[in-house]
């Protein structure tokens, strides 16, 4: 077993102009600029905090380690915080986790940051950590999710029928997606190729 995924340790991770800094509460004000950035919290469907939750929404995020291990997306250039994504659900013993809680402000979306974002991550977690599968999940009503999760490449394996709370309190049906170890070479010569050709949305 795979000594890195049984003790995960936050870690910095840097490519394309993209940082991926341990989240923490010194990115609370960065944060609540990217989710300004189109007002994200009015959308039913994901789990982007209001602005007076922010801080609450970061303690979270860090007291669910070592199951979660929280990013805050940054640009490498300015320091600008462009979002969060996450490693969570992590399974030592079947040498899984899932990638998620990840959303961008709304001038970042369809732009080089996502693509980026899952080349920095997806490396880490089969190259470095070992994984034999990660996965990945949304809402069912969130067809713009669906897509870039089959964007990159990754399989349906199903819906989970009545799984999840919203934010509004109903209950929604979430849509899984995986990627195994043997598929990760042909998909990231994929998603490089996709930024090469500009964008890589």
């Amino acid at each position: 077993m795979n000594a890195a995924l049984q003790s995960p340790v936050p870690v910095t991770l840097e490519w394309n102009g993209v940082r991926l800094e341990p989240l923490a509460p010194h990115h609370a004000d960065g944060l609540r600029s990217a989710a300004a950035d189109g007002e994200l919290w009015q959308l039913r469907i994901t789990s982007v905090p209001a602005p007076e939750e922010t801080d609450a929404y970061i303690d979270k995020a860090i007291a669910m380690r070592p199951s979660r291990l929280a990013f805050a997306v940054v640009d490498a250039a300015s320091g600008t915080v462009m979002g969060t994504t996450s490693f969570h659900d992590i399974v030592p013993e079947l040498d899984r986790l899932e990638i998620g809680y990840t959303w961008y402000a709304r001038s970042r979306q369809r732009s080089h940051v996502n693509t980026t974002c899952k080349l920095l991550l997806l490396g880490h977690a089969f190259d470095t950590l070992g994984c034999a599968v990660v996965g990945l999940r949304t809402d069912i009503f969130n067809h713009t999710s669906q897509r870039a999760i089959e964007r990159l490449g990754a399989k349906r394996d199903g819906v989970l029928r009545h799984h999840a709370l919203r934010r509004d309190g109903t209950v929604r049906d979430t849509v899984m997606y995986s990627i195994v170890r043997g598929e990760w070479p042909e998909i990231k010569a994929h998603l490089h190729y996709k930024l090469h050709q500009g964008g890589g949305r």
